[in-house]
């Protein structure tokens, strides 16, 4: 449970610190889009490294779909303390998970006002999935949609070489 609440406060904690320097920078610059990168790539290093020592025991995964259920199930529940809620797919390369109560979006209120605020807590997490799929071999692009708080579904496209 503490190591929960403390990974709560360091995610929060760093969202906030993205934001500010980048609203600093933007002062300074004049631009007004946000640009939410950096806390991507901070996800995206993190999930590589996460899934290395996830997988150490592993054999290999037989196909993408195989890891898109490891990454449901044992990864997500790694992280979040329980499975994706539902995963989607079209079998050719789009998958949506689908986690309806996010874990980092229902510290915040479910009213409308506060949607303006879920990319940034989202940005993290999409990282954190692009780069465990990285390591296991599979370059995707994450995106979010958050529709109504606290649900949140992930859009995983893989890219094909």
């Amino acid at each position: 449970m503490a190591d929960e609440a403390s990974f709560d406060f360091l995610h929060a904690e760093l969202v906030s610190y993205v934001i500010s320097s980048l609203e600093k920078d933007e002062k300074e610059k004049e631009n007004k889009q946000t640009d939410l990168s950096t806390l991507e790539y901070i996800g995206f290093s993190t999930g590589y490294r996460i899934i290395e020592r996830l997988t150490k025991e592993w054999p290999r995964f037989k196909d993408e779909l195989d890891t898109m259920k490891f990454i449901c199930t044992d990864f997500w529940s790694s992280i979040n303390k329980k499975q994706i809620d539902n995963l989607r797919t079209n079998h050719q390369g789009v998958y949506v998970l689908q986690d309806n109560a996010f874990r980092f979006l229902t510290r915040l209120s479910n009213s409308r006002q506060y949607l303006e605020m879920a990319p940034k807590y989202v940005a993290f997490t999409c990282g954190l999935i692009r780069g465990a799929l990285a390591n296991l071999g599979i370059n995707s692009m994450v995106t979010a949609e958050v529709q109504s708080m606290p649900a949140c579904k992930f859009h995983i496209q893989v890219q094909r070489t």
